[in-house]
């Protein structure tokens, strides 16, 4: 066998060894991702559970049920349950979320003591504020996200006289406050029903869900809000670092306004 032929044959050989190589590495790589990715059955909690609340109770009342979660979000140190008996006798030391997945620590023999289980920064104070699925993102607003709060209805000008927007037919919106810390998103409320009037008397029902959402705010924006919520519209804007939000006119529906 000449020179040539034996290299050509170890070429091929080699070939035949790194693709098999190749084909066990990426077979190992996919089974480690769908192992890291698989879900594991864990106790979730699919509606609120109050501090003081039994779990027995919680669980008769389908509050707690097991879920699919990704292994790869679950902590074993964090005592995550995989069954719905560990926790019977238990009563909730505190509030638990919807969609929370129940470790240990939020249950026990009794009620932990404490003021409030939400971070309030310190200097303010939280309030809550009821919205609808359009003035809340859509509902892609979460827990610890900043939010820019707009108002609609009929404004006055900052001199204290009245605007431009003095028809009732006219509307105006204008940014109430830049940046606000939405503290936590509630379940759905049941829906609010709304129907609307145009120009030739035709009627337009909906129903719009709506959430609570509890906020981080000073006394005097508080104030604001709470006035703003129960007299005007509020409708939240979702914030992110490149976000570029500052105080203004506002706009209204007049033609000169609205096309500025």
């Amino acid at each position: 066998m000449d020179r040539r032929r034996l290299l050509l044959i170890l070429a091929v050989f080699v070939a035949v060894i790194g693709t098999a190589l190749v084909f066990i590495y990426v077979r190992g790589a996919d089974s480690r991702a769908e192992k890291s990715v698989a879900n594991v059955m864990a106790l979730e909690a699919t509606a609120n559970i109050d501090s003081g609340e039994t779990y027995d109770a919680a669980l008769a009342a389908g509050k707690v049920s097991m879920q699919p979660v990704p292994k790869n979000v679950l902590d074993k140190t964090t005592g995550y349950q995989t069954s719905v008996d560990a926790l019977k006798g238990k009563i909730a030391a505190v509030p638990i979320l919807p969609g929370q997945v129940i470790v240990t620590s939020q249950f026990g023999d009794t009620v932990q003591a404490t003021s409030s289980t939400l971070p309030i920064p310190k200097g303010m104070i939280a309030i809550s504020v009821n919205l609808t699925d359009p003035d809340r993102v859509a509902g892609n607003i979460q827990n610890g996200q900043e939010v820019a709060i707009f108002v609609t209805g009929q404004l006055e000008n900052s001199k204290g006289g009245a605007s431009s927007t003095t028809n009732s037919d006219i509307q105006a919106t204008r940014l109430l406050l830049p940046k606000v810390t939405v503290l936590n998103v509630g379940s759905p409320q049941p829906p609010t029903t709304t129907t609307s009037t145009e120009a030739d008397g035709t009627q337009t029902t909906e129903e719009l869900p709506r959430t609570l959402l509890t906020i981080a705010v000073s006394q005097k924006d508080a104030q604001k809000v709470i006035v703003a919520s129960k007299a005007l519209d509020l409708t939240f804007g979702l914030l992110t670092a490149n976000s570029n939000v500052k105080p203004g006119p506002g706009t209204s529906t007049l033609i000169n306004s609205l096309f500025k």
